[in-house]
């Protein structure tokens, strides 16, 4: 790892780990890049799986999928460790810091302190990086905040080992080893095929289907004594979209951004260029959706589910469109 390590503010917490991870290690990848290689661009609303007794949404794929895929995408050698003990967890953790390792580790986002007590909330897959140890203090590389953070060694033990749906167990991770020698051009091509049939698959849950199906779920909402279940899951529906993994809408630019950089590894530029305005346009559609959503959940008055059903259903559109081109890249 170089010794100067330098903290950058990215849109995701994932992705960008990954990116100042890979840099810092030695191979210069944008978060967009981590991301796009990854093929980890999706949508599931599974309404048989419940959080909170809400169905589960999701604008990505799971958790961990880009630590784990960049690892098989790129063959690098990614050490991963998780931990039944927090005292051994952080023995090691003060271990490699020392050993000048910038370190990747998982947690909840509701044990770190440095976050304000309104967007700490029950989710144990936000990913950070540690790089230093000053007394029981460590110096955290938050992706998803501007500057440098610190955070004691108990509370970050808290957050290590937080309980419940995608518990960390401790795990901690970074690149061991990676090629000198990296076909991109070939993995680019490769990832967005597969990304354009996850978005395309026939499955009625996911992808511009599973859009679809939860736009006729939300057209179907009717206010006759079901005023709290509405306001609630219309509340899900954002906080599913815009707070956990940093928002639906953000991962269309996130994805519209790698077709951008794709450009340069002699893909057609003109398809590239016309899909990721396509992904644009998605993600400006999904944020006017989530207006429409906060909008009657604080006012039912304003609750048309005709008109946020749309919306979700012209955002499919455009992501249907998209895929269909870059399965001809």
């Amino acid at each position: 790892m170089n010794k100067e390590f330098e903290h950058s503010q990215f849109a995701h917490c994932e992705s960008g780990t990954i990116s100042t991870l890979l840099t810092s290690y030695g191979l210069k990848i944008s978060e967009p890049m981590a991301f796009g290689i990854t093929s980890c661009l999706s949508f599931v609303y599974l309404p048989f799986i419940k959080i909170s007794n809400m169905p589960l949404i999701a604008y990505r794929q799971m958790p961990k999928n880009i630590i784990n895929r960049i690892s098989k995408v790129l063959n690098i050698k990614m050490e991963k460790r998780k931990y039944k003990d927090p005292i051994k967890a952080n023995e090691e953790l003060s271990k490699l810091i020392n050993q000048n390792h910038l370190v990747g580790l998982q947690t909840s986002v509701f044990y770190l302190p440095y976050f304000p007590k309104d967007m700490r909330f029950h989710f144990n897959a936000h990913n950070l990086m540690v790089y230093k140890k000053e007394g029981n203090e460590y110096f955290i590389s938050d992706p998803v905040f501007e500057d440098i953070v610190k955070c004691d060694e108990k509370e970050l033990t808290k957050a290590r080992f937080a309980k419940g749906i995608f518990a960390p167990k401790g795990f901690l991770y970074y690149p061991k080893q990676i090629p000198t020698n990296i076909d991109f051009e070939k993995i680019i091509k490769k990832a967005i095929k597969k990304n354009a049939n996850s978005l395309l698959t026939p499955f009625p849950y996911a992808g511009v289907k599973g859009m679809r199906k939860l736009a006729k779920s939300i057209a179907l909402l009717k206010l006759d004594n079901n005023e709290r279940y509405i306001k609630n899951f219309l509340t899900h529906i954002v906080r599913m979209q815009e707070e956990i993994g940093t928002g639906g809408g953000g991962f269309r630019f996130l994805y519209a951004a790698f077709l951008q950089e794709a450009k340069k590894y002699n893909l057609d530029e003109n398809l590239l260029e016309e899909a990721s305005t396509l992904f644009v346009k998605s993600g400006n559609t999904l944020r006017e959706f989530a207006l429409l959503c906060v909008e009657s959940s604080r006012n039912l008055d304003k609750f048309n589910p005709e008109k946020i059903s749309e919306k979700l259903i012209e955002a499919s559109k455009y992501e249907e469109e998209a895929s269909k081109l870059l399965k001809r890249v």
